[in-house]
């Protein structure tokens, strides 16, 4: 089953505006006022409500994709939570830059925000909004004896958990508020880190056996959402709280992992239109493309990513890139693989060799020289990008091969050869039956597009100054549309809040902090089995040496790239803020700088504090 989170928003609407009437008696006022006794008559009609709250993530408003925002003066599209949440998470470190020049936006990267920039209060009024909403939803279903209704109390709990995470995590000490506050005129009082924490700990625990089991139905949070979330929180408690809760994170990932998911056998599942298929799915912010329009969530982290010679129908299902999210050479490096040392072992060096503007020389050559591995047969490691290419003799047109039919096999002056994403590759040449193979090797979890781009990033606002990913697409995983018509705006790829592998991640990470109950044999299994899957085979696997906390920050990488996990791992790793770790244009110098630890958290933004007289300002702003 799949949870429709663009149910009606009737519900919700009328909650807000009872909530505006404070003390006033609605059955006074007329039979024009809506109460929730109007609107909650069945278990569908709650549904209908809880709904409304799981699409606060993905929409911004109350129809898509613009022209009734949730909240007044603020774009839709960029106001969108879930935009703005990536963005806080992937635009302040080595994974993404962005061109483009929207009022504050580049000083992510740049590490130059403000009190008053737009961006953090728009994450910020989105995440207010959706506690607002939860507890406005909890209070009427407090007491409700119905099991349904019950687990949807726990799920608006949860979400509120959620939100309140995620200001935790960003914010550290906003401003507080519970069903149990009186809806009306006043100003919230903020909350202490520490006993924030302690706040989301306790619900979570409180709501762990009324929330539904995991994988009832695919999109609702259940029992493996919350222990992902515990397990979050207790991985972070030494940022949080300056205590260690590394045991306690190991016991919530032992259930997440018992819990019957399994790694997809194709990495790329989890990230293309028919991603609610994958196995490993845990919770998703979901997406529809006639039900969930947005210009924010997924529709742009599919065609922000795509511009330059992109082909943006073609390979990721949609009517046109925006040409602004790419990569820093830091994630691309990630991947890289020594190819000198792979080539050493093939044979010696022949006259046959690639060309094409896939290799590193282009058309115009020299060519990449293949290897002699046995009687007429030549094989290369190569670093190829995103293009096409040919075998050719000695330099030389006159004798090269092509595949005319994309079959494999070789004619003498063919047509050039599809490489259809940058990566590493075993090509192998078989002029005994005229045929070849082009295999990618290593990591396929690197999925860049570098045709056209370059790698150094001189120019910030230059689309092709960087490398682009390709991971995020709006296709289904055998390459077929999501509809007749596939150039599509709005897209059906939801998005991977958590995921098995990340777990996986997590366990090792917290057995290797010292965390009890677990153990180095199940961590470096856990770790293997993800390589496995990346590597499509055991080439990748590392051993128990090698499995360390710098590995791990590393591995969470390449694994979880633009998932929305970078900003708070660099924190734990205290690699975000300071000179030990420089990525390209962090602090605003092209090499990186050191950048000051109070940006570990985001300013509470200014027109709140200057709204609420009762809030202090994060430090150092």
């Amino acid at each position: 089953m799949t949870f429709n989170r663009s149910a009606s928003l009737f519900a919700a609407t009328v909650l807000l505006m009872t909530s505006c009437l404070n003390d006033l008696d609605p059955e006074s006022l007329g039979d024009k006022v809506k109460t929730q006794a109007d609107v909650y008559k069945t278990n569908e009609d709650y549904k209908r409500g809880l709904a409304k709250i799981y699409a606060t993530f993905a929409l911004s408003g109350q129809q898509g994709p613009s022209g009734q925002p949730d909240i007044a003066g603020i774009d839709e599209g960029f106001g969108n939570y879930l935009r703005q949440y990536w963005n806080c998470q992937q635009l302040t470190t080595d994974e993404a830059v962005i061109g483009w020049n929207d009022a504050t936006i580049k000083d992510f990267h740049w590490h130059t925000w403000t009190p008053t920039d737009v961006f953090i209060a728009a994450v910020y009024s989105r995440i207010m909004y959706t506690i607002t909403l939860s507890n406005e939803f909890i209070r009427v279903t407090n007491g409700i004896n119905d099991e349904e209704i019950k687990a949807f109390n726990a799920e608006a709990r949860f979400i509120r958990a959620l939100a309140y995470y995620h200001a935790l995590d960003l914010f550290g000490n906003p401003p507080f508020v519970t069903e149990a506050d009186k809806p009306g005129s006043y100003f919230p009082k903020q909350i202490e880190r520490a006993d924030l924490f302690d706040y989301i700990e306790g619900e979570l625990t409180d709501i762990e056996e009324e929330i539904i089991a995991p994988r009832t139905e695919y999109g609702r949070a259940d029992q493996a959402a919350l222990w992902m979330l515990q397990a979050k929180l207790y991985l972070n408690a030494e940022v949080y709280i300056n205590e260690a809760k590394y045991t306690e994170a190991i016991t919530a990932l032992k259930k997440v992992i018992g819990a019957g998911y399994s790694l997809s056998n194709n990495y790329q599942h989890n990230f293309v239109a028919d991603n609610h298929t994958s196995p490993e799915m845990i919770f998703a912010i979901n997406y529809d493309y006639l039900n969930t329009q947005s210009y924010g969530g997924m529709v742009y982290l599919i065609h922000a990513p795509v511009g330059g010679g992109m082909d943006a129908p073609g390979m990721f299902g949609i009517d046109g890139g925006w040409g602004g999210i790419r990569t820093t050479k830091n994630l691309v490096r990630q991947f890289d693989i020594d190819v000198t040392a792979l080539n050493g072992n093939l044979g010696t060096l022949s006259n046959w060799g690639l060309v094409g503007n896939a290799t590193t020389n282009g058309w115009n050559g020299p060519d990449m020289r293949m290897y002699s591995s046995a009687n007429n047969v030549y094989t290369l490691f190569a670093n190829l990008s995103a293009g096409e290419m040919k075998f050719r003799f000695n330099n030389d047109w006159g004798q090269n091969f092509g595949d005319n039919g994309a079959n494999g096999s070789l004619e003498d002056g063919g047509a050039n050869i599809a490489i259809p994403q940058s990566g590493t590759y075993l090509v192998t040449l078989n002029l005994n039956n005229n045929t070849y193979s082009v295999v990618q090797a290593g990591d396929k979890r690197a999925m860049f597009y570098s045709a056209g781009q370059s790698l150094e990033i001189e120019d910030i606002a230059k689309f092709t100054d960087g490398y682009a990913v390709t991971k995020f697409r709006n296709r289904k995983l055998d390459g077929s549309p999501i509809k007749a018509d596939p150039q599509p705006t709005f897209v059906n790829t939801d998005y991977p809040m958590f995921r098995l592998a990340d777990a996986y991640l997590m366990y090792a990470e917290a057995v290797l902090r010292g965390g009890q109950g677990g153990s180095t044999a199940d961590a470096l299994t856990y770790v293997n089995a993800v390589r496995q899957r990346a590597y499509g085979n055991n080439s990748g696997n590392i051993s128990q040496v090698q499995l360390t906390l710098d590995f791990i920050l590393n591995e969470r990488s390449r694994e979880l790239y633009w998932e929305g996990h970078r900003r708070t791992d660099l924190i734990r790793f205290g690699k975000f803020t300071g000179g030990t770790y420089l990525w390209p244009w962090k602090g605003k110098v092209a090499a990186g700088t050191s950048t000051p630890d109070h940006l570990q958290l985001f300013p509470i933004p200014a027109a709140d504090l200057s709204a609420n007289p009762t809030l202090k300002q994060n430090v150092g702003y």
